[in-house]
Parts: C-alpha cells; structure tokens; sequence
C-alpha cells in the first residue's frame, strides 16, 4: 500500500520593473520603441505549514548593478521553486504572477518546471461573491482589518537606481504581500 503525502503548496508573489519605452503622450498611447523589456525584480514565497519565507530581489545576486534589468539568476531560483510546487498560490496569479515566471522561464531558455496546479485567489473569490473590488488590499482590509503598505512608483523607480533603501522596502511590502495572500 503507498503512503499519501500531502500536496507542496506555495504560495507566491512577484514584483516587477516597468517597462520602458518612447511614447508621443501621456494618456491612450502606443508605445513607439521600448528600451527596456519588464523583468521580475523579487519574488517572496512561503510553503504551507513553514514558518520560512523565501525572499530575493535582483541585488541578492552577484553581479547586480544598479538599473538592471537581468533577473536570470532570480528567475532560475523561481524555477527550483516552481519545480518542486505542487500547488502554487497567489491572487491574480493565472493572469499575472505564474504567466510572468513563466514567460521569464521561456526568455532564459529554461525548460518548463514540472506539472503544477494554480490557485488564484481572486478568481475564488470573484467565483462566489461580488465586492467593489478584488484587490488583495481591499479583501484583506474588509475581512481581516489588514491592509498592504502603501507604495508609489517612487519605490520602483528607487529600487531601478539601486537605492538600498528601497530595495529593503520593496522585499518588506512584497513579504507582507505573501503573508497575507496565506491569510486569505
């Protein structure tokens, strides 16, 4: 008789960089050449039942530089993860988190993680009942009083300059991000 083990469920969040381009306005427009194609720039994830969390941002990696955009290191470490998932959890994970990784897998040329199943949490919710909005900050706020730190683009464009600061505020809202993906 084999032994029944319980499923390896991750639960996940990404941060990325901008992409960055030429465009003749502000509002409504196409982007005329982009310079710089988005990257992932950290990453926390969280096993079920482990108290660990598993945090990395661009600069953990040997031969960061400031406005860098090379996230194969980061990425290959997702792989491991992913690989070794048998569920992985995130909110907007189908439309976002896991097409991301998953997209940043291909541009490394890294051979697909093994067969996993997704959770995404706001497709759960949204499949059962209807708020003003879906947004991890505004579920976590109406059913726990917890809120997301609040962030602005000053963060991102920080952590593009390398400011290390930032990148300790990046991985910190990115952490709580996790932990209340788990509470959810």
């Amino acid at each position: 008789m084999s032994e029944v083990t319980a499923p390896k469920i991750l639960f996940l969040d990404i941060e990325t960089f901008p992409n960055i381009g030429y465009v003749w306005g502000k509002y409504d427009q196409n982007v005329i050449r982009y310079t710089q194609q988005s990257c992932i720039a950290s990453f926390v994830a969280k096993w079920a039942g482990s108290p660990k969390i598993v945090a990395k941002a661009l600069p953990d990696y040997v031969g960061y530089v400031a406005g860098s955009y090379d996230d194969e290191l980061l990425v290959a470490d997702l792989w491991n993860l992913f690989d070794e998932a048998d569920i992985i959890v995130a909110h907007n994970g189908d439309s976002f988190d896991v097409k991301v990784v998953t997209g940043r897998f291909l541009i490394h040329g890294m051979r697909p993680p093994r067969p996993f199943k997704t959770v995404d949490t706001k497709k759960m919710v949204k499949g059962v009942a209807r708020y003003n909005s879906n947004s991890l900050d505004d579920l976590c706020g109406q059913f726990f009083g917890t809120h997301k730190i609040k962030t602005d683009f000053d963060l991102w464009e920080g952590c593009i300059k390398g400011d290390p600061t930032c990148w300790k505020n990046m991985v910190k809202y990115n952490r709580l991000d996790v932990l209340l993906l788990e509470k959810l």
